[in-house]
Order: structure tokens, then C-alpha cells, then sequence
């Protein structure tokens, strides 16, 4: 075994995009530790500069490539610096990163990075963009320790909607779930070096199906499973198709304390023509219907969702069926984006709306959700919530947490730490966060 502790190596890692690319981040820092590397946040200090990458936001390589550009003089003055680039456009653009940016040493894709302590060590330039047999987190070392009482878990990977305008299928592949046995084992082992909160992730979360005792699992017998860890207090799970909400799912939010109010339900457009050009095969109905079915069971859930606004042919009669439909729903949180074509995907083969249609719509569609966004979180004013606190506040005796239904809550309670889950009375909401005051001290 080779001796790393007299010289650690730095390793300094930026991460783009969604919450599994933080997660992939965190477990290839670790992998990266079984050859010495620590993490800095100083990236003229490293040794090592990973870019872990995404794809889904709009002008991702052109935003790469700047970056990278940027590293040259770094590269300059450390020659024997390494940088790789990991992640989806790492994966879409293999080999061609290394053509027009010589100074990358490796690149690898998020089904790979099992394998970065080996490449690191590899003479000249490295690709790894397979889809390999073997499954990564049976190579990836032991969690280390955490750094608050909240954690990421993966779950599933991939996704076989083939939504038109998205090219998760090609970067990241068929859906893959994890056996239940490997969850629960890795859960529990959270749990017992001091968190609280796991959050599971996947590209299509909810359609998870894994192996399990008496065969396939869905995502509510899993949920339910992690709800049974002594000393695991909260449940969250993201990004979810509607079309894969079952009625298990759906009776899960009214039967376990432990999953929280929150839910993220991307619908995309409120228009059922958009809808069908886009490939996500539900309709505008079926959606609100679905959202009737969850809150009979979860009154007080909180909603969010996601939106493209301008996809090549959203009309205007369109788009104010998008709108009706976030009327309809009232969201408390949402995502929304201009379209963007992604190269590969079938939507980007038809004509773009003209920039500025699609900017007004995003404008009024923003404008809309904000204030939706806003008449939620001063609804919580005189509400008694659960708040995790997950560092301290800005304030002398402040803490910082998050809400059962996601918000930013702070309050001031100079003899709490990091990890105690205390109830809370919400007195004041902000542009983006509530305050409150502690009920059990």
C-alpha cells in the first residue's frame, strides 16, 4: 500500500448543476483520498483542478471552455498540475475536450469516476466516457466523515423517458436503481456518524426499481424501509416524473412522519400540444389531478416544479396554458428556463422562437411563481415547523436551517448546535428565508 501521509496532495473540485452532481463530487473526492488527495477550496493551491460538469443549463460547454480557459495561466505556473473535467458534458464531448483544450489531462464520465484513482496515475492523456458493466458504488471507497447532519444518496441513475429537449438518456445512460440492501447499509451508516436527513436522488427518482427482498422495489417500499433506521428523522427524494408517481408513492406522503411536506414535480409546460411535442407523454389534466390525489393525503405540501418556456412551436395560447396551470396549482418554489437546444436531442432539429418572445414569456412566467413563491412563505407567519439546523447564522447565537417544507428558516438560539432538530414558530418571512423563534428550549 502506498504511504500517502507525508505529502497530501490538493485537490480543488467545482461542481455545476443539479444535487447528483454534488453527491458525484463528494465521492470522487473520496476516491481521489485513497491516493492522497484533500480537498482545498483555494484552487491556485491544487494539485489537482476537477471541473465535474452539467449539461442541462444552457451554453454548458461554451461555460466549460471558459473555465478551462482560465486555468491556463494555473497550468502555466504548475506544470505538473492536473485537471480533468468529469460529469454530462464530459460524457457528451469526450475526446473532443482534449483536441481543443490540450491542458486537460482526463476526462471522465459520471458513470466512470470509479475509476479517477487509477487514471490520475496514468502516463499521458486519459477518456473514460464508457457505459461500464460494473456497477461504480461497488468500487467507490467508504463514505468519509460528514460535514453537517444532512446527506445526499443516490438511488437511481438515468433515465428512459427520452424527453425531447433533454440529453440526460445519452449522458448519463438507461436507468439504473441500486439494490435495496446497499441503501439501507449506507443509510444507516449515515445515520450513525450523525445525520438526520437523507435526501435520495436520481435522474427519475421515483422511478426506482430496486432489488430487493421478494424481488423489484418501487420507491415508496424503499421510503418506507429508511423510515424504520432508529435516528433518521427526515426523508426528502428528487427530481420525480409524474408519471411515475403511483398510488404507493402518493399514499407515502400521508403515511410516514418522516417524509417531508416538500415535493419536486416537474411538469415542463401546461400545455398538453407542447406537452406531446416535448415527449413527456402526461397531460396538463393528468397533472392536475395527480396534484389533487397528493394533497388529499399531504394538505400542507409544499410544491415546486420545473418549466421551459419558448420549446420550438409553444404558442401563445401555449404559453397562458402554462400559466393557467401554475394559477391552478399555486407553487411554492419553481424552476424555469428559456429553451436552449441541446445538440442530439430531437427538439434541437426544429426552429428556436425568436429571443425575445421567449424572454417576456420567461419574464411574466418568473414574475407569476415569485409571487406565488412569496404568498407561501408568508402563509408559514405563526406556523409551528420542525427546522434542522445545519450551521450557525450570520448573527451572534444564530442558527441556520431548513424547514420541513424546505424554506431557509433562521432563529436565534445561542445554546443549540449544528444537528438539533427543534420545533420552531415562524414570525417573519423575507425575500428568501423566515425567521422564527425556538418553542422547545
Amino acid at each position: 500500500m502506498t504511504d500517502h501521509s507525508a505529502t497530501p496532495k490538493k485537490l480543488f473540485i467545482k461542481t455545476y448543476g443539479c444535487q447528483m452532481n454534488v453527491y458525484d463530487s463528494e465521492r470522487m473526492a473520496e476516491a481521489l483520498g485513497t491516493k492522497g488527495y484533500v480537498t482545498t477550496e483555494v484552487q491556485d493551491e491544487a494539485d489537482m483542478v476537477l471541473l465535474n460538469t452539467c449539461h442541462i443549463r444552457e451554453k454548458a460547454s461554451e461555460k466549460l471552455y471558459s473555465d478551462l480557459g482560465r486555468l491556463k495561466a494555473l497550468k502555466t505556473a504548475k506544470p505538473d498540475l492536473k485537471i480533468g473535467v468529469a460529469g454530462c458534458v464530459a460524457q457528451a464531448e469526450g475526446a473532443e475536450i482534449l483536441r481543443r483544450m490540450p491542458l486537460v489531462d482526463l476526462v471522465v464520465g459520471p458513470q466512470s469516476y470509479h475509476r479517477l484513482p487509477e487514471m490520475v496515475e496514468a502516463k499521458g492523456k486519459v477518456v473514460d466516457t464508457e457505459f461500464p458493466a460494473e456497477d461504480k458504488f461497488d468500487h467507490l471507497p467508504t463514505r468519509r466523515a460528514l460535514r453537517g447532519p444532512t446527506a445526499f444518496l443516490t438511488v437511481q441513475e438515468g433515465c428512459d423517458k427520452f424527453c425531447a429537449f433533454c440529453v440526460v438518456p445519452y449522458t448519463r445512460g438507461a436507468e439504473v436503481s441500486r439494490p435495496v440492501a446497499r441503501l439501507l447499509a449506507e443509510a444507516r451508516d449515515l445515520v450513525s456518524r450523525g445525520v438526520k436527513e437523507i435526501t435520495l436522488l436520481g435522474q427519475n427518482v421515483n422511478g426506482y426499481h430496486g432489488e430487493g427482498a421478494g424481488g423489484s422495489w418501487g420507491l415508496a417500499r424503499l421510503l418506507r424501509a429508511l423510515a424504520d433506521i432508529d435516528g433518521l428523522e427526515r426523508l426528502r427524494y428528487t427530481t420525480s416524473h409524474p408519471n411515475d408517481m403511483d398510488d404507493d408513492l402518493v399514499a407515502a406522503h400521508g403515511d410516514l412522519p418522516q417524509l417531508m411536506p416538500y415535493l419536486h414535480l416537474p411538469v415542463q409546460s401546461g400545455s398538453d400540444r407542447i406537452l406531446k411535442a416535448m415527449n413527456r407523454k402526461h397531460t396538463a389534466e393528468h397533472y392536475l389531478r395527480l396534484i389533487e390525489r397528493i394533497r388529499a393525503v399531504r394538505p400542507d405540501i409544499l410544491l415546486s416544479s420545473d418549466f421551459i418556456v419558448g420549446f420550438p412551436g409553444e404558442s401563445d395560447r401555449d404559453f397562458e396554458d402554462t400559466m393557467d396551470l401554475i394559477r391552478s396549482v399555486g407553487f411554492g418554489a419553481a424552476f424555469s428556463f428559456k429553451y436552449s437546444a441541446r445538440p442530439g436531442t430531437p427538439a434541437a432539429e426544429k426552429p428556436e422562437l425568436p429571443a425575445e418572445v421567449s424572454d417576456a414569456r420567461l419574464q411574466a412566467l418568473q414574475a407569476l411563481i415569485t409571487t406565488q413563491q412569496r404568498a407561501a412563505q408568508e402563509a408559514m407567519v405563526g406556523r409551528e415547523v420542525g427546522v434542522l439546523y445545519e450551521k450557525p447564522g450570520r448573527l451572534d447565537g444564530q442558527m441556520m436551517g431548513k424547514s420541513d417544507h424546505l424554506h431557509a428558516v433562521h432563529v436565534i438560539d445561542p445554546t443549540a448546535k449544528v444537528g438539533d432538530l427543534v420545533r420552531v414558530r415562524i414570525t417573519a418571512s423575507s425575500t428568501n428565508s423566515l425567521a422564527g423563534e425556538r418553542l422547545d428550549s
